[in-house]
């Protein structure tokens, strides 16, 4: 695969990108994530997940099986300002 392949693409994340941060120490999804947003476009890591995981396998030695993938965390709700603004007031009563 071609170092410039766009591995997220919700993030325009590339393979060189993960590769480096690879380099770097960074072994783990989560570590990656922070620094790159992998899995956290509206895909939220499907069609990345496993290519990082692949690529955090290959270069520490680990089978697939034994990377972990990101920790989920539930989904957030937009919130109106309107809302908030209006519980804003009510703390100032």
């Amino acid at each position: 695969m071609d170092e410039n392949t766009i591995i997220c693409r919700c993030e325009d994340v590339t393979l060189k990108e993960v590769r480096d941060l690879i380099k770097q120490g960074y072994v783990t999804y989560d570590e990656i994530k922070r620094i790159t947003r992998i899995g956290m476009g509206p895909c939220q890591g499907k069609t990345c997940g496993q290519l990082v995981m692949r690529e955090i396998a290959n270069a520490t030695g680990q089978k697939m099986q034994d990377v972990k993938f990101q920790t989920n965390r539930p989904p957030v709700v937009g919130v109106k300002l309107g809302l908030i603004a209006e519980e804003g007031r009510r703390d100032e009563e």
